[in-house]
């Protein structure tokens, strides 16, 4: 379900998305992107309606005449196989804008993660991506610390359900080639 909301002669038009299915997300950003929105925010949580997955898109009142943003939605209950689904993306070109968790429609908790390839920029190697998930805060500051000696940068945090019922770390650093 799409929701628009613009005014007349706007500096930035925002169009919100909202769906409880990641496959219907990543169709319904590519089609804002197509229309010039660019993506802005992501939450996940439950609405009236039933969505659990919440993006907002903004359109700049200049955008008129630029390529269109390409987005990827990944979303996983294990975040074992997220970091080599990111750094595959990274490597065509992609860069992460950001993560959150939701439930899905089956009940379980997944990590979402959202891809933007901007194709009027030039290609160049992209980053290396990591992904660290822990239940513990103090090992998640250990790991962040290593992490950070080797020159990566936090750049995306969330609180996730595990499989078993207990609560997840999730951090995804960023360190560009």
């Amino acid at each position: 379900m799409t929701y628009c909301a613009s005014a007349a002669d706007p500096l930035f038009d925002y169009r919100m998305l909202a769906t409880s299915k990641t496959s219907t997300m990543e169709k319904e950003l590519n089609e804002a992107a197509g229309e010039g929105y660019r993506f802005s925010r992501v939450m996940g949580g439950k609405l009236t309606n039933g969505g659990q997955v919440i993006v907002a898109m903004v359109r700049e009142a200049n955008a008129a005449g630029r390529h269109a943003h390409k987005y990827k939605l990944l979303a996983t209950g294990k975040t074992s196989t997220m970091q080599t689904e990111i750094q595959q993306l990274a490597d065509q070109g992609y860069s992460f804008v950001d993560q959150t968790v939701f439930e899905s429609a089956l009940g379980g908790k997944e990590v979402v993660v959202i891809m933007e390839l901007d194709p009027s920029r030039v290609q160049t190697p992209g980053a290396s991506y990591r992904l660290l998930a822990t239940t513990k805060a103090s090992t998640m500051e250990k790991e962040l610390q290593e992490a950070g000696l080797q020159g990566y940068e936090l750049i995306g945090f969330s609180v996730g359900k595990t499989g078993l019922g207990g609560s997840e770390i999730i951090t995804i650093l960023r360190k560009d080639k």
